[in-house]
């Protein structure tokens, strides 16, 4: 076993940074301090070379990396430009992991259709108190949308994610909208296909429809009590594909 004074003296060297890593750490100080702002575009490469006095490939490794993260986009011939930042830029650089978290470990698509009830529960509630006659419009406009496509499980299955992000919309707060799209966009990475439903198209419908008349009806409550039903019901139709 290694004595106090060995393990202390190894993690006192000094590890030398990579360059790239370095200018990235400019650049993000650039974009928190708002000397960048959304929808600017980044400085030239010839004039962040010159700025921090490095070379093009840790100019270029750091840009990859801000592409990589969400904070500002690469288009091919263009100069990069920042992005907003919101609760989508953070949720959306978690895609790979959520990924790798419900395939490696089972148990975990259960914790995360139990965290999306909880989620959309007190969503649905919000939706009942707060909807407005635009609300409701937008919502049955959708769910016709879906009752067109029963046959056509892609297009059945993306209006069903618009029927959800339209309730957390409602909210009015950014955060729900962006937590609700993560786990459906999780959750139907996992979907059995729905052309082996044996008719529950109807009963998704169905309890759609209800649950729009209880919200423009300002029944919160009975809104709950709906999309508790709805939620137990489909929850078996989530599933880890073989």
């Amino acid at each position: 076993m290694a004595s106090t004074s060995s393990r202390k003296a190894t993690s006192d060297k000094i590890v030398r940074r990579k360059l790239s890593d370095q200018v990235l750490d400019k650049l993000r100080d650039m974009i928190l301090s708002h000397e960048l702002k959304p929808g600017d575009f980044m400085p030239s490469e010839r004039a962040l070379m010159e700025r921090f006095g490095v070379g093009r490939p840790a100019v270029r490794e750091a840009l990859q990396s801000l592409h990589n993260s969400g904070l500002i986009s690469i288009n091919h011939g263009e100069r990069s430009r920042v992005n907003a930042i919101d609760a989508s830029t953070v949720l959306n650089q978690s895609d790979e992991i959520a990924r790798l978290v419900l395939s490696t470990v089972p148990a975990n698509l259960e914790h995360l259709k139990q965290a999306r009830q909880m989620f959309e529960l007190g969503m649905v509630r919000l939706a009942a108190q707060n909807a407005t006659p635009q609300d409701i419009a937008d919502l049955r406009s959708i769910h016709e949308e879906q009752s067109l496509n029963m046959q056509d499980a892609n297009a059945f299955i993306e209006a069903d994610m618009r029927f959800h992000t339209r309730l957390a919309q409602i909210s009015g707060n950014p955060i729900i909208v962006a937590v609700s799209e993560a786990m459906l966009k999780w959750l139907f990475e996992y979907h059995v296909s729905l052309l082996h439903w044996n008719g529950k198209e109807d009963v998704t419908l169905a309890e759609h429809a209800q649950m729009i008349d209880l919200i423009e009806k300002h029944d919160a409550d009975g809104a709950v009590e709906m999309m508790t039903r709805h939620l137990a019901r489909s929850a078996a139709v989530f599933e880890i594909k073989g």
